[in-house]
């Protein structure tokens, strides 16, 4: 068998292609979306304007967003032949199955599915960025067993998403967190899914199938499945509203000193691209803050900060952008299996980005092993 061969384990280190959707700058640390820095862009854009930053390569201009805007309000009522395929799953299967599914329903009834012209396949992601959130919506809803809530074309994405959802009108700071995180999950280079989604590009399959194969990356926790995994460090903890932010910080440093030292896996925290701490982790941590505050829930922030701490004292790692959007989404009422799927509708953004740039620059993505198996023997 083969022992020469250099491999590298998980393509670490290895460059296989050039993009312009984004990249670390590694002088300041800052994800750049087409060479804008994410923070600046949470804090002062929609999730529109940067979905379309994305897409073209420029932030739009006034007209070019409100024609946008009209569009994606147009587009968000939930397909009925994609409901009834919700219906038929169980309840108790993955929300990601859910999305996985209806991306593919989405693909298979599309009139344009086959067309990969650039012109259709903006329009194509532009649908699908509108049509999702619908999706994870009603999903979180149907596991409740309430009913479906249709969308409002007076409200903006983020609003929208969150009435979708609850069927109130969410406090315009719990609006803006969430616009926050959708900004900061939109893109993310050559990681697992978006790599997922420019090999199945490569052999010319169409959009959604894309999406779809993306999607199937995303559910591991090793990826997407994350920021899930946080919320459930935080439920075996146990999460008292009672408890002050102290003693809380205290069961939580606790629970993390022994967690490493029986050697689990603690998610949430470490990152292979950044060497000094997620750029965009003091964001999301911001939005996390205030929502603390807006709910009075201050035993999270002892938690979150308990954690953290003890990570840091033990082996220096810092949080990645899952650590502080769970805890968000778990404030604002979300149920722990949708944080996922929330990461879908935000990175279907990028994902449609890159299906673009491998479409326009194509090479079928086929590396080659090395075989270490039995050599050629008779039967």
């Amino acid at each position: 068998m083969s022992t020469t061969e250099d491999i590298k384990k998980g393509l670490a280190g290895v460059v296989v292609d050039y993009t312009a959707v984004s990249k670390v700058n590694p002088e300041t640390n800052s994800l750049l979306y087409r060479g804008y820095p994410v923070q600046d862009l949470a804090a002062s854009k929609s999730f529109e304007e940067v979905a379309l930053l994305l897409w073209t390569g420029e932030l739009p201009s006034e007209s070019e967003l409100t024609e946008f805007s009209a569009f994606e309000r147009a587009n968000r009522a939930l397909d009925p032949r994609v409901k009834a395929a919700i219906d038929l799953l169980p309840t108790d299967c993955h929300p990601m199955d859910v999305g996985r599914t209806a991306v593919s329903v989405i693909g298979a009834n599309h009139a344009e599915a086959e067309n990969s012209s650039p012109e259709a396949e903006l329009r194509k992601a532009k649908e699908l960025f509108a049509a999702f959130p619908a999706v994870v919506a009603y999903d979180q809803r149907r596991r409740r067993g309430q009913e479906l809530v249709a969308p409002r074309e007076d409200l903006d994405y983020s609003s929208n998403f969150l009435w979708m959802s609850f069927g109130e009108e969410a406090a315009p700071e719990v609006v803006d967190a969430f616009r926050v995180s959708m900004v900061l999950y939109a893109e993310h280079s050559f990681n697992a899914s978006t790599f997922t989604a420019r090999v199945i590009t490569s052999t010319l399959s169409d959009l959604h199938s894309a999406v779809t194969g993306a999607i199937g990356a995303l559910k591991g926790p090793l990826h997407g499945g994350a920021n899930e995994a946080v919320m459930h460090t935080f439920d075996e903890i146990g999460i008292d509203k009672n408890e002050s932010r102290k003693d809380a910080a205290v069961r939580a440093k606790a629970w993390m000193e022994d967690a490493l030292a029986q050697k689990k896996k603690v998610m949430g925290f470490g990152h292979r691209v950044y060497k000094h701490g997620d750029s965009r982790v003091p964001t999301m941590k911001a939005a996390l803050d205030k929502m603390i505050e807006h709910y009075g829930r201050s035993e999270m922030l002892g938690l979150y900060d308990g954690l953290e701490s003890a990570m840091d004292e033990a082996k220096a790692i810092k949080p990645n952008l899952d650590y502080p959007a769970g805890p968000t989404y778990h404030l604002m009422g979300f149920d722990t299996e949708m944080f996922t799927p929330i990461f879908i509708a935000a990175r279907i953004t990028g994902w449609t980005a890159h299906i673009f740039e491998q479409r326009a620059s194509n090479a079928l993505i086929r590396p080659l092993s090395a075989y270490n198996g039995p050599e050629q023997r008779a039967l």
